[in-house]
């Protein structure tokens, strides 16, 4: 567009007053959504007591202080709990991440054998996943994989709909540099580590991410496969709590006391399940919207 036609160009008032409006809603969308996070960290640093007389809006802590913390640690699974997250988070998301990548450069490649066998394979799998699942209730008991985490790492290494984002991201790398490599005597593994990764950090990163939500925030195939109470992850144990009401042990008192102590253990242990991930993401925010963007259209 030339410059002259750039002058020509005038926002109309119409578009005005839709951006008015536009920007109105989406800050109200925004604290609509942000509120909820909010409260919850306000109320896990207020005091018990003064927390249940309040009714209205709560935008501070109500006589800041830490005691539903300190409570909170007292219960004798909860650091447990957050280490065996933390391992089942690392070990799920490299599993996830590595049969994921080989799956998608496999179907991302024209000259491989059984390449349109892998694409039916796709379809079936999405069609039957839940059976899927269903069937591996009976597998793990057969395997003997049941109270271990192999039960939870196993039926959830590979999702198809990230696979597919992926395949579509390394599809839109240029053939002409594989075919290079090709020529210079590089194999498929080669190619795939030293060329196709390198180029793909964004959607890589953006496939950790989802990988890892979910595995952060899975409680119901914990409650399925796992009897030891001392492998369950954290968010078996805050479901525990938040359902189960089962603070009694934290708090150290009873009546009122426990029922008001023990709301503010329940905002503090979501807060304290909800950190870890927040921390993962920003760093890998600036890769997701590009990331996204290049997995989902074809380039």
């Amino acid at each position: 567009m030339r410059r002259g036609e750039l002058k020509n160009c005038r926002i109309t008032k119409g578009q005005r007053v839709f951006d008015f409006f536009n920007i109105c809603f989406l800050i109200m969308l925004s604290i609509v959504m942000f509120y909820p996070m909010w409260h919850v960290v306000c109320a896990s640093f207020s005091d018990a007591s003064e927390l249940a007389k309040n009714e209205g809006v709560l935008l501070l802590p109500i006589q800041f202080n830490i005691n539903a913390y300190s409570s909170m640690f007292k219960h004798p699974l909860i650091m447990r709990s957050y280490f065996n997250s933390i391992f089942l988070l690392v070990s799920s998301v490299a599993v996830s991440m590595l049969f994921t990548t080989i799956c998608a450069y496999v179907l991302s490649r024209k000259n491989v054998l059984w390449n349109k066998f892998f694409n039916i394979m796709i379809i079936f799998t999405m069609f039957f996943h839940g059976g899927l699942i269903a069937t591996y209730l009976l597998v793990a008991r057969t395997l003997k994989l049941n109270n271990t985490y192999w039960a939870l790492i196993l039926p959830n290494a590979l999702s198809v709909y990230n696979m597919i984002i992926m395949r579509t991201s390394f599809e839109g790398i240029p053939e002409s540099i594989s075919e290079a490599a090709y020529v210079d005597g590089a194999s498929h593994w080669q190619v795939l580590w030293k060329i196709v990764l390198p180029l793909s950090k964004s959607i890589l990163a953006v496939m950790v991410l989802y990988y890892a939500v979910g595995v952060w925030n899975a409680w119901f195939s914990a409650s399925i496969y796992l009897s030891s109470r001392s492998k369950f992850p954290l968010q078996l144990i805050l479901r525990e709590i938040l359902i189960s009401n089962n603070t009694e042990q934290m708090a150290g008192v009873g009546g009122q006391d426990q029922e008001a102590i023990g709301e503010t253990i329940k905002f503090a242990t979501i807060v304290f399940a909800t950190v870890p991930i927040l921390c993962v993401y920003p760093f890998l925010q600036k890769y997701f919207t590009k990331g996204v963007m290049i997995g989902a259209v074809k380039g």
